[in-house]
């Protein structure tokens, strides 16, 4: 099945083309996907100036980009001798921005009524979960492994299961576990800021530029994560829920009390004890990598766990990519997570779950649904 997938979430216009086949609406089988084309038009330029994505001028880009990807999504196929086929549309009904996600659909809408070509509601979050069966660019996907005869040892081509999956991004952090593809269930969540919205909120307080959460990773690298002992929220609760708004908060606090270091990193000013910026955003990161790392692990131990999927994009962070892949290799887990192209907002993943709710029979309505879940 050729699928055309439209992403329009937040402020990255995505379209993209693939050719999906096989999976099992049980979710015992994986599907293979081959990304013909996954086009991204990006709108971080215009919405550094604010500090964060502007919902109106995020909705007027998204006008403006459809029309063009689709097009450049044709020019490339016809510069390879092909044409633009496809046998069903998948657009992202939520969650997100919904004056963002109504572009989406309502090009989607006049797509496949010009077509005839049949349309289905995506969901944002089921794309970042089935992001890791996208194959890496350049490499082919393996071919899917027969299920084992019971659910505990179900397994794919890409996870054995159960799993334990930290979906973690600008707008969530959720851990769920998984019997299978589409068996699963939410173990917690944040009950406040996500995790990659406290990266943003911290990464303006240091003064870095927008999105937030690759300033904080770039700059950390230079510093000690050690120099500040910042709070763990929630790490010694025996539940799974998340709370990152303290987190944020004592950043504030220390900022507030202490003063901001030099962004140059270079002579530190005495009023705070020596610690830099570098060691700011390193210190933070740490605090917010034990959160998820401890509490990820202990959900496998709990659980039984035979893989560990991350996924969202907060996951192309390579300190918790690194960290939570030592982990669960060391608890005698397999780890995946997908190719960073794929970690982003993109439409390749929105493909893959449109594909994936057409298995199940699932019906997501065509309208959007900024709160909707997983």
């Amino acid at each position: 099945m050729n699928i055309l997938a439209i992403e329009t979430s937040c402020d990255e216009t995505g379209i993209a083309l693939l050719a999906v086949t096989g999976g099992s609406a049980d979710g015992a089988r994986a599907p293979r996907a081959v990304v013909k084309e996954n086009l991204v038009a990006s709108q971080i330029k215009l919405h550094r100036e604010f500090g964060g994505v502007v919902p109106n001028l995020a909705k007027r880009e998204h006008i403006k980009n459809l029309p063009i990807l689709y097009s450049r999504l044709e020019r490339r196929l016809r510069a390879r001798g092909e044409k633009l086929r496809f046998d069903m549309i998948a657009v992202t009904v939520g969650p997100g921005l919904e004056p963002a996600l109504w572009t989406g659909i309502v090009f989607a809408k006049d797509l496949a009524a010009r077509t005839g070509v049949p349309l289905v509601g995506a969901n944002h979050l089921e794309g970042h979960l089935y992001s890791f069966l996208l194959p890496a660019p350049g490499r082919k996907k393996a071919a899917a492994g027969k299920a084992g005869t019971a659910a505990a040892k179900t397994k794919t081509a890409n996870a054995d299961f159960p799993a334990i999956a930290l979906i973690v991004s600008g707008g969530h952090t959720v851990l769920l576990t998984m019997d299978s593809l589409t068996a699963r269930r939410a173990l917690g969540e944040t009950r406040d800021d996500a995790a990659g919205e406290a990266f943003d909120k911290v990464a303006r307080l240091l003064e870095l530029p927008y999105p937030g959460g690759p300033e904080i990773e770039r700059i950390a690298r230079d510093g000690d994560p050690h120099a500040v002992e910042f709070p763990r929220p929630m790490l010694h609760e025996k539940n799974f829920e998340f709370s990152f708004s303290g987190l944020k908060t004592a950043v504030l606090y220390y900022v507030r009390d202490h003063g901001l270091p030099p962004a140059d990193g270079g002579g530190k000013r005495g009023n705070t004890d020596d610690v830099s910026r570098a060691d700011l955003a390193a210190s933070f990161q740490e605090a917010a990598l034990d959160v998820l790392v401890k509490k990820t692990m202990r959900a496998v131990r709990e659980n039984g766990a035979r893989s560990v999927i991350l996924c969202g994009g907060v996951a192309a962070n390579k300190a918790l990519r690194t960290r939570l892949g030592r982990e669960a290799r060391k608890a005698g887990c397999a780890f995946h997570v997908p190719s960073f192209r794929y970690n982003l907002d993109n439409a390749a993943m929105i493909g893959l779950a449109g594909y994936m709710a057409h298995l199940r029979g699932v019906r997501y309505p065509l309208r959007a649904d900024g709160s909707l879940d997983i």
